[in-house]
């Protein structure tokens, strides 16, 4: 049986990280949230659905993840896939055996949960979320010949694959870095259609006009610095 850990960055998710972590499936070995600097009881509510809860005080989510990745780097035994999922409940947590499939059952290195518009509830995603992820694929298409459709944050990829990208973004640029790097490296990949829901709480990103600045630049950024090398 594989070795599957989650890591869930997580700030101010009290109301949702609960019901995030008590719905992934019981194929999952570990669940490890990360609290990025949270001030309600998002820690608290992770222990009690059985999560083991880390501290990461640097703002961000590159940094939320690269904590909960040094901390399985630590560990005696090496899990054989990571998923990352979001804290807030806007994704369906039970569909996780559903995006490791193709790495347990075909061998991909890497699976995307595509947010497919068909599947997400209306009002899910916001408008800047949906240009971005459209203008961001389109970019990947066009300097990269790639097939994503999705930055979406659900998703799964073999641990020794993870160790091999190198991840460094330390903020907004984590998911589209990995799908850059993992293009890069020719690493296989797949896109899994997941169901997508509002979320629980405002979004740190798209739900302020600072954070979809940032998060836009970050990811435009990326996607320049690697169709020049």
């Amino acid at each position: 049986m594989a070795n599957i850990k989650v890591i869930i960055p997580a700030v101010n998710e009290g109301d949702s990280i609960g019901k995030v972590v008590s719905e992934l499936p019981k194929s999952v070995s570990e669940v490890i949230v990360v609290n990025n600097g949270s001030i309600d009881n998002t820690v608290e509510n992770a222990q009690k659905a059985g999560a083991t809860v880390l501290t990461e005080n640097q703002r961000g989510y590159g940094y939320a993840c690269l904590k909960g990745l040094q901390y399985v780097a630590e560990q005696s035994k090496q899990p054989d896939i990571i998923v990352f999922i979001d804290g807030d409940y806007s994704d369906y947590p039970e569909e996780l055996d559903k995006v490791v499939a193709p790495i347990l059952e075909d061998d991909v290195d890497f699976v995307i949960g595509a947010r497919k518009k068909s599947l997400r509830e209306p009002g899910s995603m916001t408008p800047q979320q949906v240009f971005g992820n459209q203008l961001a694929t389109f970019l990947m298409r066009l300097f990269f010949g790639a097939k994503f459709t999705d930055l979406g944050p659900f998703r799964a990829v073999k641990y020794k694959k993870l160790l091999a990208l190198e991840m460094e973004d330390k903020t907004y640029g984590w998911t589209v870095e990995m799908q850059l790097k993992v293009l890069r490296k020719k690493m296989s990949y797949v896109e899994v259609p997941v169901r997508y829901k509002k979320r629980i709480g405002v979004s740190k990103v798209s739900g302020t006009v600072k954070g979809t600045i940032f998060a836009g630049i970050k990811i435009l950024g990326w996607i320049f610095k690697y169709s020049i090398k």
